[in-house]
């Protein structure tokens, strides 16, 4: 039992880190991973969109930059 656990455990660990940059992020991915198959998990890491960037406004970026002068 424990020759396939470990393996199975790496694996979803492995598309749990590779979704951190990912909507669902690491938690979605590792536990979509252990709950359906690893093979399901990396299926959905491929299939999702990376995470939104913020909005960085005008106004944003002139506050920013008289703050920093």
């Amino acid at each position: 039992m424990l020759n396939y656990s470990l393996p199975y455990f790496a694996a979803s660990l492995l598309i749990g880190l590779l979704g951190i940059n990912r909507k669902m992020t690491f938690w979605g991915y590792f536990f979509s991973s252990l709950l359906l198959t690893p093979v399901m998990g990396l299926l959905l890491l491929l299939a999702s969109d990376p995470k939104p960037k913020p909005n960085v406004t005008a106004e944003n970026e002139s506050n920013l930059s008289n703050h920093n002068s």
